[in-house]
């Protein structure tokens, strides 16, 4: 994409680096709903897994899923299937990695006869504390002209979070 930075970022700590891209997102989130220009365009986390359904692609990371699986328009045996799966791989969550994840995907594909379940962070080289992240810089410099008082300060915090990564 033209205009955008990518960027594997770093942190100690899990929880606390996404409580602050929450906090970022909700006030980029919010400045796009207004000005219809995000600074960030993805964010993605080293064990984010991707289903495709039947309507549309959901995105969770590999301990949400029974939060997720009601979510899901599949039928029940590939829910099953899947669950299974995902059961397995929380159950080592400590030790999980990258590579174990991108096998376990592997395997959920093949089980289904179908690709549907898509992991991206192994392709992307990323790691445990590790995140893919895509920022727009033309929006960025977008709402850095245009905006003032309030809605500038949220700017400014959203990306002074940003810089604590980057």
């Amino acid at each position: 994409m033209a205009g955008t930075v990518s960027k594997i970022v770093r942190f100690e700590d899990e929880e606390s680096f996404i409580d602050d891209i929450d906090f970022a997102l909700e006030r980029f989130s919010y400045l796009a709903s207004r000005y219809g220009h995000n600074p960030i365009k993805g964010v993605v986390l080293w064990d984010y897994i991707a289903i495709e359904d039947n309507e549309d692609v959901k995105v969770f990371r590999v301990g949400e899923f029974p939060f997720v699986e009601g979510m899901l328009k599949l039928d029940l045996e590939r829910i099953r299937t899947l669950e299974g799966y995902f059961d397995e791989m929380e159950s080592k969550w400590d030790e999980l990695t990258v590579e174990e994840i991108n096998a376990y995907v592997e395997m959920m594909n093949e089980a289904l006869g179908e690709k549907r379940v898509f992991y991206d962070a192994y392709s992307l080289g990323l790691d445990r504390n590790t995140a893919y992240i895509i920022i727009d810089v033309h929006a960025l410099h977008y709402l850095a002209g245009i905006l003032e008082g309030e809605e500038k300060e949220l700017l400014d915090e959203a990306a002074e979070v940003l810089l604590k990564y980057i």
